[in-house]
């Protein structure tokens, strides 16, 4: 009986074994399926790591905003609602680096002056085809006129409209072209000028279908660039006026409040500083009908001005427009030894902005 009892220990202590770990299995917690923590795996983890507040798209809202788009060009921002979209997703958008971020908006109303644009392709676009430009509105059209280089001069004499592509491109229409004040109709088998004679066909941002012209303003234009679903652009003289979204109920609204900028939202980075989540008002503190911001040359109107924490740690900035800033002197800096002896007053400018 006892040797019996041994031949059966063992296979019931095997069994028991088994079991007791088949319990244990079935009773632990159960982990989701995930995929093997392999260096691909964690490579592709580490690059989506940023966090989702942090990598979001900052909310922008601007009105009467003058944006400088280079040294020969102004956009001006009747009406803005969007956001300060990154460029790069693991680069910060910086004032900096223009190039780090794009306006994106959603509802808004922007002109631009004509004669701005005429001088944009006179004085700004390398090697243009057409010289002496001068660019007019027509009634609801644009008339161009310049001297083209075709064999001999020609001065020329360009009526086109304007309106929204479907792909948010602006076409510009050419209706006639007069060349020495005759329909070039009559001249074509000598001249043969088209469109293609009046840019050059290697300008990235410029397409031409025909007789038109179809402009990309996010390529043709320097950084920041603006984006957004257009739904209408037209001649408005002495401006083009391009309206994205739904903006009239926007416009009318905001008629009475002062020109500002303001930043909501996300990360953004300025000189040595970051901030996140990004809380920034400027508010324009000068007389002008427009708030002349140069985003890409900030540092001198910034310094310009004054600058507050509120309550919820953001920052009101009081920033005075660029044409209204004096230029400082140069032995000026922002040397702060006063502090040192306090026989010695602080900086006018320093207890004048106390004052406010």
């Amino acid at each position: 009986m006892i040797y019996r009892f041994r031949l059966l220990a063992g296979p019931l202590l095997a069994l028991l074994v088994i079991a007791l770990l088949f319990w244990y299995w079935k009773s632990r917690p159960q982990a989701p399926n995930q995929p093997s923590a392999s260096p691909a795996n964690r490579t592709q983890a580490g690059s989506a790591s940023i966090p989702a507040a942090e990598g979001a798209a900052t909310r922008i809202h601007a009105h009467n905003l003058l944006l400088r788009k280079g040294p020969n060009f102004h956009v001006y921002v009747r009406w803005l609602d969007g956001r300060l979209a990154r460029t790069r997703r693991n680069i910060n958008p910086s004032f900096d680096r223009p190039e780090s971020f794009d306006l994106d908006i959603q509802t808004g109303v922007i002109r631009v002056n004509i004669g701005d644009i005429g001088h944009y392709i006179g004085s700004s676009v390398a090697n243009s085809p057409i010289k002496n430009v001068t660019l007019l509105a027509d009634g609801p059209n644009l008339k161009l006129t310049g001297i083209v280089h075709k064999i001999i001069p020609l001065p020329v004499q360009v009526i086109a409209s304007v309106s929204v592509a479907p792909d948010d491109r602006v076409r510009i229409h050419i209706i006639k072209i007069d060349v020495l004040k005759l329909p070039v109709k009559g001249l074509l088998g000598l001249l043969h000028i088209s469109a293609a004679d009046l840019v050059k066909t290697n300008i990235d941002g410029v397409e031409i279908q025909g007789n038109d012209l179809l402009l990309d303003t996010h390529k043709l234009l320097p950084p920041p660039h603006i984006r957004g679903q257009l739904t209408q652009v037209s001649v408005d003289s002495p401006d083009i006026q391009a309206i994205y979204g739904h903006a009239a109920e926007d416009v009318e609204r905001v008629e009475l409040w002062r020109n500002f900028f303001s930043l909501k939202g996300g990360t953004i980075d300025f000189g040595n500083l970051s901030m996140h989540p990004v809380n920034i008002m400027m508010i324009d503190i000068s007389s002008n009908p427009w708030f002349d911001l140069d985003l890409v040359n900030y540092r001198e109107q910034f310094a310009s001005g004054y600058t507050r924490m509120t309550a919820d740690s953001g920052l009101q900035m009081f920033i005075p427009d660029l044409r209204d800033i004096s230029p400082k002197p140069a032995q000026t800096n922002d040397s702060i030894q006063w502090f040192k002896d306090r026989n010695i007053p602080p900086p006018s400018q320093i207890t004048a902005s106390a004052t406010h």
